[in-house]
């Protein structure tokens, strides 16, 4: 009942909360983030969803708005604005996904949805990690986050599939705060991506 109906009523509720209490948040990086670098406030990328399906993903932007082309004369780090690297840090970039539960597309907690080409290299196994909603949070972050490897993240996305449950969901909310709040994570850039999609293609 809980993974088919409740799981589903909690995250209704949940992004709709977030979202009245702060829209005032909301406002303040917006501003900050048209005043750090001019360009839209949120970035938009089509992630894998439920069941394969692909859907638009939302976060604030945290890199400089370029030309085309004009992005491959910078490094990464070069590229993340000021308020990027505040936002990054404190995950406060991942905040407009409630947006992406409240319209059903993402969970609140649940496997992080990847971009296509991982799950283009997927086999039959691997992809069972998307009969579930992705989630702002799940249990390969709340493990350490990026400092764990592709088959690793997999090998914790799937348990989190055969065994989801409430009590599942709240201890991975819990560990996910300590692991934010202790900072105990790396920032995966596009080396990080073009290397784990080079050992999902080499599997």
């Amino acid at each position: 009942m809980y993974k088919n109906f409740l799981k589903r009523v909690i995250d209704i509720i949940v992004s709709l909360i977030a979202l009245l209490l702060l829209w005032p948040l909301f406002i303040v990086i917006a501003i900050l983030i048209k005043f750090d670098d001019k360009g839209p406030v949120f970035y938009k990328q089509i992630r894998t969803g439920k069941n394969g399906v692909n859907f638009e993903m939302f976060k604030f932007r945290t890199m400089k708005a370029c030309k085309r082309g004009d992005e491959m004369k910078m490094s990464h780090e070069e590229r993340v604005t000021k308020i990027g690297k505040f936002l990054r840090s404190s995950s406060l970039d991942e905040l407009p996904q409630f947006l992406n539960v409240l319209s059903g597309k993402m969970s609140f907690i649940g496997p992080r949805p990847w971009i296509v080409e991982y799950y283009e290299r997927f086999n039959d196994e691997q992809k069972r990690r998307v009969n579930v909603r992705p989630g702002i949070i799940g249990l390969a972050q709340s493990k350490g986050r990026n400092g764990l490897s592709i088959f690793e993240k997999i090998k914790y996305d799937l348990k989190y599939v055969d065994n989801l449950t409430f009590l599942m969901d709240l201890k991975i909310l819990f560990e996910s705060v300590k692991v934010v709040f202790k900072k105990e994570h790396t920032e995966i850039v596009q080396e990080d991506i073009k290397e784990e999609l080079r050992q999902l293609e080499a599997q």
